[in-house]
């Protein structure tokens, strides 16, 4: 084995997944069979690698926009129990055989009640089709849509649930024109019952959405929080000074939800090499490393490592300690993520640093 890690050697390491929408995720071959089945005909393409690569292209416009745009086809083709249930088990099945040992993916219900699923029912048929992979824990955000006004309902939808696969509460979708303050009343409730959320902030909105996100709505973690870098300013030689609120959030360990390919699309990052993760990195921020979206990025967690070992020369203690704090960070117990960090994660990096 080389020093610094490969592609193939990453894939084998035990790896965390924290941000990923199970809209972006889907394998182009089952987006063409659902619409076939369900009448779905907007599609650009039948052709599965040309779908994948239209999806691919779509996303690269480096717009949030045009991005967002592409899950219309994704979420038109998943309005059915048995769609819903197939998606799951094949976003499970394909983040195993990526190494990921645990993952929490995000979806927002109410899109996907067009045919007449119940939000429960939504909501069953995702926990039903996590339940069929063997070898990873998979837990389910449930997410309310910032530009609607059910975010209460879908709040009380995760308490509702949170027993049975439900690990916490988001909200997505456009950051402009619509703050996280719009839903402080689910934000509120949820503190009040003890559950869990994360906020998209700070990704195509500056630091105005990361501060709202943290101190009026009281994240536990930021989805991206890229623009966290506003806050700081590198000297030539290099030392950093930190403004309050990104001081605020490395001392209070708040997590980072990292996702470098996703940030290029959408124009938050203009190259891996210049994405804010290296300066968070050295700065020790709680980063953890992300994929958002599967499909659209072209992605999986072993690549988003293999291009920051790339960027950045990062080697084994580094993409373990990207993982160690993706599992701290999780919305599960403290004794299940201890258990994966020393049980899982710290013997599987030190055996693949021992054959190094």
């Amino acid at each position: 084995m080389s020093q610094r890690p490969s592609l193939d050697e990453i894939r084998r390491a035990p790896k965390v997944l924290l941000h990923d929408h199970l809209d972006g995720g889907l394998r182009a071959e089952t987006i063409v069979d659902l619409a076939r089945e369900s009448g779905y005909d907007r599609l650009p393409t039948t052709d599965p690698d040309n779908l994948r690569q239209w999806f691919e292209e779509a996303s690269d416009s480096g717009s949030l926009v045009r991005y967002l745009e592409t899950f219309d086809h994704t979420v038109g083709v998943m309005q059915t129990r048995e769609s819903l249930v197939r998606v799951a088990a094949e976003c499970a099945a394909d983040l195993a055989a990526d190494g990921v040992v645990y993952a929490e993916v995000r979806y927002a219900p109410e899109q996907h009640t067009t045919t007449g699923l119940s939000l429960d029912q939504v909501v069953e048929a995702v926990l039903e089709g996590f339940r069929q992979v063997p070898g990873i824990k998979v837990g389910t955000l449930l997410t309310a849509m910032r530009h609607q006004a059910r975010s209460m309902e879908i709040a009380e939808l995760a308490v509702r649930y949170r027993d049975v696969g439900v690990v916490g509460f988001d909200i997505a979708g456009a950051e402009a024109g619509y703050p996280p303050t719009r839903h402080l009343d689910a934000f509120e409730y949820l503190q009040r019952e003890n559950e869990h959320f994360t906020i998209h902030a700070g990704e195509a909105f500056g630091l105005p959405s990361i501060w709202q996100a943290i101190q009026w709505c009281g994240a536990d973690r930021l989805g991206h929080g890229v623009r966290i870098i506003d806050d700081i300013s590198v000297a030539e030689d290099g030392t950093a000074k930190l403004g309050r609120l990104a001081a605020y959030v490395r001392d209070k360990r708040i997590p980072l939800e990292m996702c470098p390919t996703s940030n290029l699309q959408t124009g938050a990052a203009a190259s891996i090499a210049e994405h804010p993760i290296g300066l968070l990195r050295r700065l020790h921020f709680r980063v953890t490393v992300n994929t958002d979206n599967r499909l659209m990025s072209s992605t999986t967690v072993s690549q988003e490592f293999a291009k920051l070992v790339e960027a950045f020369g990062y080697g084994w203690d580094d993409l373990q300690w990207f993982t160690v704090n993706a599992m701290k960070s999780a919305f599960i117990p403290f004794d299940e993520r201890l258990s994966l960090i020393n049980g899982v994660i710290k013997p599987g990096f030190a055996q693949l640093k021992w054959q190094a």
